[in-house]
């Protein structure tokens, strides 16, 4: 046993340049009486792995986003821990391991509890680009990054201040490298490094700035700003499939309507979404459209915040339907019929969508479907209502429905008829659709002697088949 303890401490791995090395700056420790981190707010299993990792003769250490939402009192949704041992050495002390990654290799530890599986994910110190010579190439992008190195480098390696401290939690200290504690002080959002230089490194920095801007609330330092303008050109050499997934942590960062104003404001809106086109840059002929595209993203925002789910098909329908309502009337206009005209409408705007940012094809067949019902939620006579709340995706259309009856889209009356229809019980329901066919008259025809359906549990909240 001892002569094994001893191997530990003084194992060497070729490609690892341990953090024992001097870093070319010492870092600034910050105790427990300054950062304050409470003790409630980490994840258990996340400092199982650091102490797992400590007591096999390794450094290890919380990091990034969560150490500065640790900071600010929040409880992180995610927990990193880095490390100076390979991704290897990892996965051989945990049993729920694996290693995943090309370019760089980390190891994702799952856990599970009574809740959903927690993921830890370690990484390992990572040298600086200068030191990975032959695997940058001449552009800047990295080919091959599984080069460790010290933990000093490893901090000069990560994008914001904020997001490059160390946090050990058997010691409850801070270990920072770059000023990060400061700048929360002082409200800031800074770059480590050349911005400009790590941009053209990685474009997708750029919007990763607005989105901490937003969440934190946090100004953009000059020099960090003011780059963005002239590089988010490199925004379209960025891999469709990457982009979005960026974008779509903007849009479900719980600050998504900020995150939008700062895309605005840095000038980088245009080509990603036309929906940001139309919107963020007209003027009061487009209130209706901008008041819908709020209500959505507030929504949305506020369920987050909440804890709960959010479907981005649903986040996607929302932000594209002022554009798809401009050519649905559009092709009315021409000749064409309500449901044709929309079906085309539908494709017009994802065929636009697509010059820009790719929307993936589970969520755009969301997106289809929600779309599709809003017309229907008009026929309230006959079989129509009972066959729409059969459709599995009738929330999401309903909720849908909702957002357009708030902002004057849509008459009021609506949605409350519909509200009122999925509570209701079936006599109630005869009751409301004969309502509805007074109103409106009936288009249709006298109803043909149809067999009551058996509501789905999602859309009423009572038991009992209708007979």
């Amino acid at each position: 046993m001892i002569t094994k303890f001893i191997k530990r401490i003084l194992r060497r791995d070729p490609m690892v340049k341990h953090s024992q090395t001097h870093d070319s700056s010492a870092p600034k420790r910050i105790q427990k009486k300054s950062h304050r981190i409470d003790p409630h707010l980490l994840s258990k299993n996340a400092v199982k792995v650091t102490h797992t990792l400590q007591q096999a003769g390794y450094e290890a250490f919380i990091v990034g986003g969560a150490v500065r939402d640790l900071v600010l009192g929040i409880e992180p949704k995610d927990f990193d821990v880095a490390t100076n041992a390979t991704p290897e050495q990892v996965q051989r002390l945990f049993r729920k391991a694996r290693l995943i990654g090309r370019r760089f290799q980390i190891v994702h530890v799952t856990f599970f509890g009574k809740g959903h599986p927690e993921i830890i994910e370690v990484s390992t110190f990572r040298a600086l680009l200068d030191n990975a010579g032959d695997h940058v190439a001449e552009s800047g992008r990295i080919l091959r990054d599984n080069v460790w190195g010290s933990q000093g480098e490893d901090a000069a390696r990560r994008d914001f201040t904020i997001n490059a401290m160390y946090y050990d939690p058997s010691t409850e200290t801070v270990l920072d490298y770059h000023g990060g504690m400061a700048d929360m002080q002082k409200k800031t959002l800074r770059m480590i490094g050349d911005p400009a230089k790590r941009y053209r490194e990685d474009p997708i920095r750029m919007l990763r700035a607005i989105r901490f801007a937003a969440k934190t609330g946090f100004a953009l330092e000059p020099n960090t700003r003011s780059p963005i303008a002239k590089l988010g050109t490199l925004l379209h050499d960025v891999p469709s499939a990457r982009l979005f997934d960026e974008i779509l942590k903007l849009l479900m960062s719980g600050y998504s309507w900020a995150a939008i104003q700062g895309l605005r404001d840095a000038g980088l809106h245009h080509g990603l979404l036309p929906l940001l086109d139309h919107i963020l840059d007209s003027g009061a002929d487009s209130k209706g459209a901008n008041d819908f595209v709020k209500l959505a993203l507030a929504n949305t925002d506020q369920r987050i915040q909440s804890g709960k789910s959010v479907s981005a098909g649903f986040l996607f329908a929302t932000l594209l339907w002022p554009d798809l309502l401009k050519n649905w009337k559009a092709n009315i206009a021409k000749g064409m019929s309500n449901i044709p005209a929309l079906h085309d409408a539908m494709d017009d705007t994802i065929a636009t969508q697509s010059e820009g940012m790719t929307i993936q094809r589970r969520f755009e067949s969301d997106m289809r479907e929600i779309w599709s019902m809003q017309p229907r939620f008009e026929k309230r006579v006959g079989r129509y209502p009972y066959r729409l709340i059969e459709s599995p995706r009738f929330r999401a259309g309903y909720d849908f429905m909702l957002l357009r009856c708030a902002t004057g889209e849509q008459h009021p009356a609506l949605g409350e008829w519909w509200t009122s229809f999925i509570a209701a019980d079936p006599d109630g329901q005869d009751a409301l659709m004969l309502s509805a066919k007074n109103e409106t008259g009936n288009p249709a025809g006298s109803p043909a002697k149809r067999r009551r359906r058996r509501k789905p549990k999602s859309a009423a909240p009572s038991e009992g088949a209708p007979s």
